[in-house]
């Protein structure tokens, strides 16, 4: 698969010479990409934890023509039982015959997945910066500033999981008003007891993983910072070496107000965190 890869014939004199490294023109075992042979095709993974805003990152960028960001792939958990496994899925999908909804065309000029850090990306680090750098994956990290505002949306969603509050069916996300309101309803009351080692254990995960994955191509997103203003995802384009587009999504927010509006116990809260270092997350 990637000796074919390698035998192809295309070279564009114009792409600086550090750039050789991240470009690619697979050969598609289910299809032939035609006059498309020789576009280029970019190799990228987002890097992020749940409730941190992938899923809309994902939608806005898979509504440009020229990427395919397939989801998910690793919340199966055979996919990621061992590093044979996580190796031949990703050559799968990069060698663009990873059949999903987010599939576009012989003429994809960008192709990548949603890896959440749980799901194999921490455990077998090593080997899969390795793939990175000699597959040339380019890395985009997807984080929260506040983590608090994420646990909301965790709970919020763990408890939607049970209770199905949309007619029965549950929803991580929404693409109406009405279903995002149904779901902000709904406040968790937070253990108190539990929540600074809760903030910690996240807070050091996306420490971990910008450690580990350092030494691989990337960028660094923050969920909070696209949220105020969605031309930074044209960082996202510039690194993917893309053509700029308007990017959109069908995605509507659950949770719009304060953080005190969405805490049941919100005094309990505020208390426990005022004189730590997530005492900024307040103003959430």
């Amino acid at each position: 698969m990637i000796e074919k890869e390698r035998e192809k014939p295309c070279h564009d004199p114009n792409i600086p010479v550090t750039e050789i490294p991240y470009v690619h023109y697979p050969t598609p075992g289910t299809y032939i990409r035609k006059e498309c042979a020789c576009t280029p095709v970019r190799f990228f993974a987002i890097l992020s934890m749940q409730r941190s805003g992938s899923g809309w990152i994902e939608t806005l960028l898979n509504s440009h023509e020229n990427i395919s960001s397939h989801g998910e792939i690793f919340s199966i958990k055979e996919r990621r039982s061992n590093i044979t496994s996580i190796t031949k899925t990703l050559d799968t999908l990069y060698n663009l015959d990873w059949l999903s909804s987010a599939a576009k065309n012989e003429c994809t000029a960008a192709v990548g997945l949603k890896w959440m850090f749980n799901q194999g990306l921490m455990k077998h680090h090593k080997e899969i910066v390795e793939y990175f750098n000699r597959r040339g994956v380019s890395s985009i990290f997807l984080l929260r500033r506040n983590l608090l505002q994420r646990y909301v949306s965790v709970l919020s969603n763990a408890h939607d999981r049970v209770t199905k509050q949309l007619n029965g069916t549950h929803k991580s996300h929404v693409h109406s008003e009405h279903e995002a309101n149904v779901l902000a309803q709904y406040k968790p009351t937070i253990d108190t007891k539990l929540l600074i080692a809760e903030l910690k254990r996240s807070d050091k995960l996306a420490a971990d993983a910008l450690v580990n994955f350092k030494k691989t191509r990337h960028i660094i997103l923050y969920y909070e910072d696209v949220v105020r203003n969605k031309t930074r995802l044209t960082d996202v384009l510039d690194f993917l070496k893309l053509p700029k587009r308007k990017l959109s999504s069908r995605h509507v927010k659950i949770h719009t107000k304060l953080l005190r509006d969405h805490i049941d116990n919100w005094v309990d809260v505020n208390n426990t965190l005022i004189g730590t270092q997530y005492e900024s997350f307040l103003n959430g």
